[in-house]
């Protein structure tokens, strides 16, 4: 096990006044802005753009990106805290808020130029743009090296064809970083990345998805039809955007670690509390073993996603490989969140199938975390290299 403990030493489970502060300005928020909201938009399918704008300026749009740049500075430890704090109070906004900070904006910070990062980073940050991250494609989704969105060099531009599905932000999304092929179909280094802004000629928003869960936090295909795109907007090197896409991902999926954390914690605190209101026999179910020892394996496990994901989100603010443990916390934390909120609805009995009651709205939103940036299987398949290398 010295491979897996041998990068333990350094962390520390207190939680720090900045993620203390984050917590308390988030639930304040969340309570005032969200939660009266959350079954309108979810019905309706509604992204509530205005809410995001007044998320940046909280600065929860830029919670990585520098002060410099117009973010909040923070390392991953708030991030996290952040990410958890509103999907405990709605999943979809959540999930949006993690698709913003650590993909598209994200990838600009990690690998854009300098003159890139001031263009877009402080629009960004701010929420003046909403960001949106391009990658997988409708035939195309683990095997992204099999992409058929081709950019063709004409002068100084680029001529890109060709269609990205399951986009978060795909229609309401100001700037999106997409990744196309400019080489060989399955050549990691014949892929590049372009920053695009809404209104290019020839980008355009398809159909938005009709979803199980994660109704606020919209999805929709991208469009290219003889798309210019000058090679100013390239990020990095023509061929370097696989490369780029795969260490982007690694921070994505401790977003979405957090972000499965959160659910399974909103489902947990609605479970418990119904458990210990609920009178059967002139007494509280919670009372019951059969209903305690679900709440004790939930709140176990929660604990376990958590520090899995506090633990990567440590490496990653100090510049070590993640590959491994990001994809260990989403796997481990994406399941749990699916298995709480199942025994949450299973606490609630008959009201947990109704929408009268928070669960089946966290039971609805849980399972995409089990697929968003990489399914189970496919962080089975990383972590099963990096052990048998």
């Amino acid at each position: 096990m010295e491979v897996i403990t041998d990068r333990l030493a350094s962390i520390s489970f207190d939680e720090t006044e900045n993620q203390k502060m984050i917590s308390q300005m988030v639930h304040d928020f969340g309570n005032k802005e969200i939660r009266p909201n959350i079954m309108t938009w979810d019905e309706s399918q509604e992204f509530p753009v205005q809410l995001f704008k007044k998320m940046g300026a909280l600065g929860l749009m830029g919670v990585l990106v520098p002060e410099e740049f117009g973010g909040a500075g923070f390392g991953y430890l708030e991030y996290i805290t952040a990410i958890i704090e509103i999907a405990r109070i709605d999943g979809s906004i959540g999930l949006s808020v993690a698709a913003h900070n650590s993909l598209c904006t994200n990838h600009i910070l990690q690998f854009a130029s300098p003159e890139q990062k001031k263009k877009y980073l402080p629009k960004l940050a701010s929420c003046e743009f909403i960001g949106a991250w391009g990658l997988t494609e409708p035939n195309t989704g683990s095997d992204a090296g099999n992409m058929r969105t081709v950019a063709v060099r004409d002068g100084d531009y680029y001529i890109v064809n060709g269609a990205k599905n399951f986009i978060t932000h795909g229609k309401s999304g100001d700037v999106a970083v997409v990744i196309v092929r400019t080489g060989e179909v399955g050549d990691s280094h014949g892929m590049t990345a372009f920053i695009i802004e809404k209104g290019t000629p020839g980008f355009s928003a398809g159909k938005k998805e009709n979803k199980l869960g994660m109704r606020a936090s919209e999805t929709a295909e991208l469009i290219f039809s003889d798309c210019r795109i000058h090679k100013s907007q390239v990020i990095g090197k023509e061929g370097d955007g696989f490369v780029q896409a795969l260490k982007v991902l690694d921070g994505g999926r401790i977003s979405i670690a957090a972000l499965s954390v959160g659910i399974a914690v909103g489902a947990f605190d609605a479970a418990l509390k119904y458990s210990q209101e609920r009178q059967q026999f002139n007494k509280p179910i919670s009372t019951f073993q059969g209903i305690s020892f679900k709440l004790a394996d939930m709140a176990t496990k929660i604990e376990a996603a958590k520090l899995l994901t506090l633990r990567a989100g440590d490496l990653k603010n100090r510049g070590e490989s993640v590959t491994r443990e990001s994809a260990m916390a989403k796997l481990y934390a994406s399941e749990v969140a699916v298995e709480v909120a199942n025994e949450a609805v299973q606490i609630f009995g008959g009201y947990g199938y109704t929408k009268d009651f928070p669960v089946e709205k966290f039971y609805r939103d849980a399972k995409l975390c089990t697929i968003g940036e990489g399914t189970s299987e496919i962080q089975k398949l990383v972590i099963s290299r990096s052990i048998l290398k």
